[in-house]
């Protein structure tokens, strides 16, 4: 029987980390969420890294916790998702959730934290811990309303009924629905589009969307020093693929 484990790689720009715990639905144990921070700090540094994809092995994204490896629901649950939930949320690149089939409980919380989400039809999603009596972070119950807006939300959190992908795709939940098939070659082509854009562009948006405020003269700054602009055009203009280098 495979091993509970975080698999990564990175290619053409691109880190994947795949949640793989194929016998339990790519559930996370405690080793699993304590790894991904360190785990995405290291990408973090990797300059070769310009977009990050995180998704589940086989046929289903993550079915949420464990629970058998924690001994149980309760703090430590709570503080290790939450931990590798703002790891994933303060990455520095763009990142992209690849979704197939439950996406659950912490595997919701994981993926809500990422910047887009991509889903393939037939996938389900449900934030659970009204089933359970446990209180859903303030810090993941803020970051689900500002993606979804309060009465979803609440639906999500006071039901914990499972979504379908149409249902998802009205509330914001997810950005893309693709057809059973098509959900690789999508995320393949749009990390492409990503990989090729500015990193300067990228970093500030990403900073200035999630509402942290106080940095616009750094950002001035930062676009003056980089050409990058002067890139842009200067592509657009001779009708050739820009070479942005900011943060290469």
């Amino acid at each position: 029987m495979e091993q509970p484990q975080l698999e990564q790689s990175v290619a053409d720009g691109v880190a994947t980390v795949v949640i793989s715990n194929p016998a339990k639905r790519n559930a996370m144990t405690a080793a699993m969420w304590r790894a991904l921070p360190e785990l995405l700090a290291a990408l973090a540094t990797d300059r070769s890294v310009r977009a990050l994809v995180l998704t589940g092995a086989g046929a289903t994204f993550c079915a949420g916790a464990d629970i058998s490896s924690l001994g149980g629901p309760g703090d430590e649950q709570q503080s290790l998702a939450v931990r590798a939930e703002e790891a994933v949320a303060a990455f520095p690149k763009p990142t992209l959730a690849a979704v197939r089939g439950y996406c659950v409980g912490g595997g919701s919380q994981l993926a809500a934290a990422c910047d887009l989400r991509f889903a393939e039809e037939g996938a389900l999603f449900g934030i659970t811990p009204a089933k359970l009596g446990i209180v859903y972070p303030a810090s993941s119950t803020r970051r689900l309303v500002s993606l979804v807006g309060p009465s979803a939300a609440k639906y999500l959190l006071f039901s914990g009924e499972l979504i379908d992908t149409g249902r998802a795709l009205r509330t914001g939940l997810v950005d893309e629905v693709l057809p059973a098939g098509e959900l690789d070659k999508r995320v393949a082509e749009f990390t492409r589009v990503l990989v090729s854009r500015s990193q300067l562009t990228q970093a500030a948006a990403k900073e200035f969307a999630s509402g942290r405020t106080g940095r616009e003269a750094y950002w001035a700054e930062q676009a003056r020093g980089s050409r990058e602009a002067e890139e842009g055009v200067a592509a657009f203009l001779e009708r050739r693929a820009p070479r942005f280098t900011y943060g290469v």
